[in-house]
């Protein structure tokens, strides 16, 4: 009775304090992929010297090649038989996800997925097809209501006609605020699961959304239908684009395919505001007359994913060639009333685009194709612009894009502001500005030197980067064939994550050497106070401000 009389009394109290959450619901924070944490107020540039290693815990799942533990997924506030929990949702490449009580780094749950086709699970995993679970999975967004964030809305009707409202998500126990939420998860052999967050329960049957063994991306989840991309061919499966829409009972799986190309952002596919899918292809052939799309950065229509619009760099041929793949997930944001899109590659170049036409009427046309700024030496294996990038306006209204750049900074790429050498890797900076009545992206900044970084995260004017440590050569020159995990291990360094000023790219803070291992396809999160990444050693890291319990 008297528990009961507690939760009563909570409840009410919860009634009337507002219900907006800074949740981290999938790769990159949003379907944007700014990797932008809008909702941050406890760390700050006066704060940022109180950082550190707030805790850290072992999550017992088995690596495959170099892929281990995915970065977490954040809720604030999860109504759970042991009270209101902050949760760390971490998804294991050996099919398990799991989930972290945040304010003490102790494990709630763990959920191992068993496998569910006739074709066995694959036991040569390498770096290039691991086999196991590939994507990030994605939070269900919260009720749109308070400071978390929504997804964009449904796109209008074809017709031009005003757009639907967004449908309902499947109907949950409780309501509103107190509705239960999944986490939707997609397992190596191709089921999308869709899981109870305070228990790790099913909510539904396994929908089968991939075929097995395949290398699918991160997830993205707008409007009741679930997105992702795969590369690489792993499996078997098609390099393409895929939807699932949980608004039909018949959840029906549709895809576009590239027709020459992976795909592989590691953030997956972007959404633009209207709904509009956006994606990079790799190095294959560029022929639209046979639907062969390689290296480019296409949009797609939401759900039934219909190619509307293209663009491709005019030396798509040199860049197959020499194995410089458009291997990014581009980043969306808007700008005077229409969307900008922001992708790159390998070569070590970047393209602004308008989303009302990529690349003008020939398909080739960027709005702003910048000149290199990395990989001067041709380097298809270490060097340009990996996985994702971030994006993020100051109080000035100034949109800034960042990226992570490996290798050496090109020679002839000058910055007003640097921070040291950058002979191994750095985080470049650029604004968005106008000239001659168009946008451009102007160089800003560079950081710090540091080993592969990932993609940055950004927070109240702070830049969060992390050096990975990895070594990421592929080709074994001395004995022929690709190195595989324990050779790239040996080689790699433990990651070391940096607070940046995000105006000049200087280093506010680090780390130090409190991480013991290197991470592949590193990526923070950020939520109420707490940065968190994980490593290849099976660690989840969180370091922030400490709070008083």
């Amino acid at each position: 009775m008297r528990r009961i009389i507690v939760w009563a009394v909570c409840l009410s109290c919860l009634a009337a304090v507002p219900m907006g959450a800074a949740d981290w619901i999938t790769h990159s924070g949003d379907f944007q992929r700014t990797g932008w944490q809008k909702d941050e107020t406890r760390i700050s540039k006066d704060t940022i010297k109180n950082v550190q290693l707030l805790w850290k815990i072992k999550l017992e799942t088995k690596q495959r090649s170099v892929y281990a533990l995915y970065g977490p997924l954040i809720v604030e506030r999860a109504i759970t038989d042991r009270g209101f929990k902050e949760i760390a949702f971490v998804a294991g490449a050996d099919n398990d996800l799991f989930a972290v009580d945040a304010d003490l780094g102790k494990l709630l749950w763990k959920k191992h997925f068993a496998w569910h086709a006739e074709v066995p699970e694959t036991e040569q995993a390498s770096f290039l097809c691991p086999g196991g679970l590939t994507a990030w999975p994605v939070l269900q967004p919260p009720p749109a209501r308070g400071r978390g964030p929504n997804p964009p809305p449904p796109a209008a009707a074809r017709s031009g006609a005003p757009a639907a409202p967004a449908p309902a998500l499947p109907p949950q126990r409780g309501g509103g605020i107190f509705a239960i939420r999944s986490i939707y998860t997609l397992s190596g052999d191709g089921d999308l699961h869709a899981v109870n967050i305070n228990t790790g329960d099913d909510l539904a049957p396994p929908m089968k959304f991939l075929p097995p063994n395949g290398k699918p991306y991160s997830l993205a989840f707008v409007n009741n239908v679930v997105y992702t991309i795969t590369g690489q061919g792993c499996g078997g499966t098609p390099n393409s684009v895929y939807s699932m829409d949980l608004n039909d009972p018949a959840k029906p799986v549709r895809s576009w395919r590239s027709g020459s190309g992976g795909l592989w952002g590691t953030a997956g596919p972007s959404i633009g505001s209207d709904g509009t899918v956006y994606a990079e292809t790799g190095d294959g052939q560029y022929d639209p007359q046979t639907n062969r799309y390689a290296n480019s950065i296409v949009a797609l229509t939401p759900v039934e994913l219909k190619l509307k619009d293209w663009y491709t760099p005019t030396n798509d041929e040199w860049l197959w060639k020499r194995d410089l793949d458009m291997n990014v997930t581009p980043v969306v944001f808007p700008y005077k009333g229409r969307d900008l899109i922001v992708g790159s590659g390998k070569e070590g170049r970047f393209f602004l685009l308008d989303a009302t036409s990529l690349g003008g009427a020939d398909h080739r046309t960027a709005l702003y194709r910048s000149d290199l700024i990395s990989n001067e030496d041709v380097d298809f294996a270490g060097a340009g612009t990996w996985g994702s990038l971030a994006t993020w306006q100051d109080a000035t209204g100034t949109r800034w894009v960042l990226a992570p750049v490996w290798g050496p900074k090109h020679p002839n790429a000058k910055f007003p502001l640097t921070n040291g050498e950058t002979n191994v890797g750095t985080i470049a900076a650029f604004k968005v500005e106008e000239r001659n009545g168009k946008p451009i992206l102007a160089n800003a900044w560079t950081s710090r030197n540091m080993v592969t970084p990932a993609a940055p995260a950004i927070a109240n004017g702070i830049v969060f980067a992390l050096s990975t440590g990895e070594w990421v050569r592929q080709a074994n020159d001395k004995e022929g064939g690709l190195y595989q995990a324990d050779a790239r291990a040996q080689k790699s360094a433990p990651a070391v994550l940096y607070a940046l000023d995000a105006m000049t790219g200087k280093e506010l803070w680090s780390s130090g050497n409190q991480v013991s291992a290197f991470t592949h396809n590193g990526e923070l999160s950020i939520a109420n106070g707490r940065v968190y990444f994980t490593t290849y050693d099976n660690t989840l890291y969180c370091f922030g401000i400490p709070m008083e319990h």
